[in-house]
């Protein structure tokens, strides 16, 4: 069978031709050729060569049915998805003289990613911030899936649901490749714990501050025009 890509994963099935009673017919598929094992994520941003050898049985020159090996190469376009379909025709088990072999037909699927989380052709990743950098402002330091260093930094205030948007930096648009969907930066704010003497602390201190705020006598500052 074909060896698992932990980051982008072809199903395999044969469609039409010579098939099974269910529709479908299995046969076996590995890896060929460099870059074999684990690939990166960026295979759906960048694109990517994917080499796959298939062992498909056929009718020998004596007319029996003999194993044959094969090399399929499949180009990866950047911003495909999960569920896109590569064909190759014709390219099952040829085993019935007069009878058209089967179609091979790969479907792309997507394992998540362990940062950025992928809708459409948005990408998503959260960050996590202490109170005291939602507080005073955060720089986000993120890696592309291309390998480029961005910054995204935030001055404002930053609540548990406040969303920064980077345009042009998600997906690949397949249909479109000179344009790009969008980074979304979501964030975690950690809240620190406290003892119980720090909370009474804290109470008394927004106590006095709101005894302030509704009865303090308010104050005028005046100056002159320069």
């Amino acid at each position: 069978m074909e060896s698992v890509n932990p980051e982008v994963i072809f199903s395999t099935f044969l469609v039409g031709g010579t098939i099974g009673e269910n529709g479908f017919q299995w046969f076996e598929c590995t890896d060929s050729g460099p870059g074999n094992g684990p690939r990166k994520a960026a295979e759906l941003y960048e694109g990517a060569t994917k080499k796959l050898k298939i062992y498909r049985d056929v009718l020998g020159a004596s007319g029996r049915k003999i194993t044959v090996e094969e090399v399929l190469t499949i180009e990866i376009k950047p911003g495909w998805k999960k569920g896109t379909k590569i064909t190759f025709p014709e390219k099952g088990h040829d085993t019935r003289r007069g009878v058209i072999p089967a179609d091979i037909v790969f479907i792309v699927d997507e394992k998540p990613h362990g940062v950025y989380k992928r809708d459409g052709d948005d990408l998503i990743v959260t960050q996590k911030i202490s109170l005291a950098e939602a507080l005073t402002g955060h720089t986000a330091q993120l890696t592309a899936l291309d390998g480029r260093k961005l910054s995204v930094s935030i001055g404002s205030i930053i609540s548990q649901t406040h969303e920064e948007v980077v345009i042009g930096e998600g997906m690949p648009i397949h249909k479109e490749q000179s344009k790009k969907g969008n980074l979304i930066v979501k964030f975690s704010v950690k809240f620190p714990k406290l003892t119980p003497e720090q909370k009474t602390g804290i109470r008394m201190l927004l106590f006095i501050f709101i005894l302030l705020f509704c009865f303090g006598k308010p104050r005028r500052y005046e100056r002159k025009a320069s």
